[in-house]
């Protein structure tokens, strides 16, 4: 049973009785959520799709997007999930590069649809309606079901793009063996029991969207949709449906904890944590802890490519620590820019982080990519583009990009150790660090704070000169900012903070300078 197909006919038959999907009043158990996958899978193949082509999908997490998914695996079609944000010209250019036979798409992404060139020219399935010629998704589901298993371990599952912070996304492909694995090694990493249930507001053109969906079905659980994330909502489902696992980016906890709701709610039925997709300050680490107090809190730090790098089921017991290589997973730490990996560094040095391609979690290369994939995977082994360093204990700790380095006056200065130290100042929100230009020191450390209370310059300075921070790793700039920009699952995007678009926090005034001494 290695594709995934055949892991949702499994679950129908060991739970058929058991919530499988929550969208609002819709609801399904196993039984009748395999029956609705069947009847889409039926539509697919009445639209013309076969095995081993591709549908590319931008719709908000609702269940016609699960079913969707789900109803790929069956008929052996790859689904090509799409930021629902992205415009004309970036439909038209993910439409072409994949390769897609179909469309489907909701209203959040009509005005796109609408304008894109390339998907006048595909068959489309809309919900809420579309642009003429667009079917209606109910039409898919008047099919004839089609629950018959057409997918092998080696057929292709998915087509992921990676997020694109500095140019167009790369397209990642899956096969059955990667995500079943994947989908696996995240129910026992995470400690799943049958019938957690999971709030599904990660994008499912995410990983750990996708990741959240699949892993339901293996124990039996719960996929609660919430189109988009907002944290009144957020908060509201968690009450009502009893929400017990959560798996969200660090900036959805933040969201979270903010909310003038969060006092009152009741999350007393949350038992299990995890985070991805970045790396948590210590100070949002304490708070989420202390405001959950989990039974398990788990730093998953993987990639779209390989899912996961490394575990640590105990977050709040290292704060900073990545622990140690997944279920699936070997990596290393080796010295940046050598493109070697034998060329291992010792521990408590700083290195780039490498993860072995023999995983089952792996994918094989990027999709048309060749460039990229000189790049990136060499002699079987994925360089990541990450720097770390191993502790003592062999612990990984992810210090930031090979891309994200400041080098000021001839010294290495990565953002992550420092954005760590100010985050657990009271009167900071939020903090990110970048190298700004400087004409003596070639770049300068600065740093954009979200204000929570009071604060200036000096007061973050003699923070920073008070904790065990080297004195030139110090910012020597502050900048009050109203918000750090992201990336649509929370990567902070350092290039737009150089680039100076960002919102000044008036209130505090711009910019704060400090001297370069030690």
């Amino acid at each position: 049973m290695t594709d995934l197909g055949r892991v949702l006919i499994g679950a129908a038959e060991r739970t058929p009785h058991a919530l499988a999907v929550a969208d609002g009043a819709t609801r399904f158990d196993y039984a009748a959520w395999l029956d609705t996958v069947s009847r889409v899978a039926g539509g697919l193949g009445g639209l013309g799709l076969r095995r081993g082509d591709r549908l590319a999908v931008v719709m908000q997490n609702r269940w016609q997007m699960a079913a969707l998914h789900w109803a790929c695996q069956l008929a052996g079609v790859a689904p090509v999930p799409l930021n629902w944000r992205s415009n004309a010209d970036e439909l038209d250019y993910f439409l072409e590069d994949s390769g897609a036979a179909a469309l489907a798409f909701d209203v959040s992404a009509t005005a796109a649809v609408a304008g894109s060139a390339r998907a006048t020219t595909l068959r489309r399935v809309g919900v809420g309606g579309g642009p003429e010629g667009t079917l209606d998704f109910g039409d898919l589901l008047a099919a004839p079901a089609d629950a018959a298993p057409r997918a092998s371990e080696d057929d292709l599952s998915l087509m992921l793009y990676t997020s694109g912070t500095t140019g167009r996304g790369k397209g990642v492909p899956r096969t059955h063996r990667a995500e079943r694995a994947a989908a696996l090694a995240h129910v026992a990493q995470n400690c799943y029991r049958a019938g957690e249930r999971t709030l599904g507001v990660m994008p499912l053109y995410h990983t750990m969207g996708v990741r959240s969906l699949l892993a339901a079905a293996p124990v039996g659980g719960a996929f609660v949709c919430q189109h988009r994330f907002e944290a009144a909502g957020a908060l509201r489902l968690i009450e009502a449906e009893r929400i017990t696992a959560l798996y969200l980016v660090p900036t959805l906890y933040y969201d979270l904890l903010e909310s003038p709701g969060f006092a009152d709610a009741d999350v007393s039925s949350v038992r299990k944590l995890g985070f991805a997709g970045a790396p948590m300050a210590e100070g949002l680490l304490r708070r989420v802890e202390n405001a959950f107090r989990p039974e398990i809190f788990v730093n998953h730090y993987g990639s779209s490519e390989i899912y996961t790098f490394t575990i640590d089921q105990n977050a709040a017991a290292k704060p900073g620590s990545a622990g140690k290589a997944g279920l699936n997973q070997r990596i290393r730490v080796v010295e940046i820019g050598a493109g070697d990996p034998e060329r291992m560094v010792a521990a408590g040095t700083e290195g780039e982080v490498i993860a072995s391609l023999e995983s089952e979690e792996a994918f094989a290369g990027y999709w048309q990519r060749p460039d990229a994939d000189a790049r990136a995977l060499r002699r079987g082994w994925y360089f990541t583009g990450d720097v770390g360093y191993c502790d003592a204990d062999g612990d990984l700790f992810v210090t930031g990009r090979v891309d994200d380095m400041i080098i000021t006056g001839g010294e290495n200065v990565l953002p992550a150790e420092i954005e760590s130290v100010l985050s657990v100042h009271p009167a900071v929100a939020e903090a990110a660090v970048a190298g700004l230009a400087d004409e003596r020191w070639g770049q300068k450390v600065a740093a954009f704070v979200v204000r929570a209370g009071p604060v200036d310059g000096a007061a973050l300075d003699a923070h920073c000169r008070a904790s065990t921070l080297a004195g030139f790793k110090r910012p020597r700039a502050y900048v009050f900012v109203r918000a750090i920009p992201k990336s649509p699952v929370g990567k902070v995007l350092r290039r737009l903070l150089i680039a100076g678009a960002y919102d000044v926090d008036d209130d505090a005034g711009a910019e704060a300078g400090c001297g370069r001494g030690a």
